[in-house]
């Protein structure tokens, strides 16, 4: 099964979290499963997250989505997403 790992840096982790988890329905359109939300414990506002990937194409398309970019602006995220889509091998 295909992953995928995202690292942002937010301006404040309190104020991104609930826009977050606003957009869950569209991640799970997108064909993700969060399997996992971590924060950097020496830099409390660097997120980590780890997806399942259960249809490839969508999720690439998700990433790239003006909607996706406007929910991160919206949270605070400092600087470009960093995605890493991952394959089973």
């Amino acid at each position: 099964m295909p992953h995928l790992i995202i690292r942002v840096t937010v301006q404040d982790f309190g104020k991104w979290k609930p826009v977050y988890d606003s957009n869950l329905h569209a991640r799970q359109s997108a064909g993700l499963k969060e399997l996992n939300l971590w924060r950097n414990a020496d830099k409390p506002n660097e997120v980590v997250l780890l997806f399942e990937v259960l249809d490839m194409a969508k999720a690439k398309a998700y990433t790239l989505s003006p909607e996706l970019k406007e929910k991160l602006k919206a949270g605070g995220v400092t600087g470009p997403a960093e995605n890493l889509f991952l394959l089973d091998e």
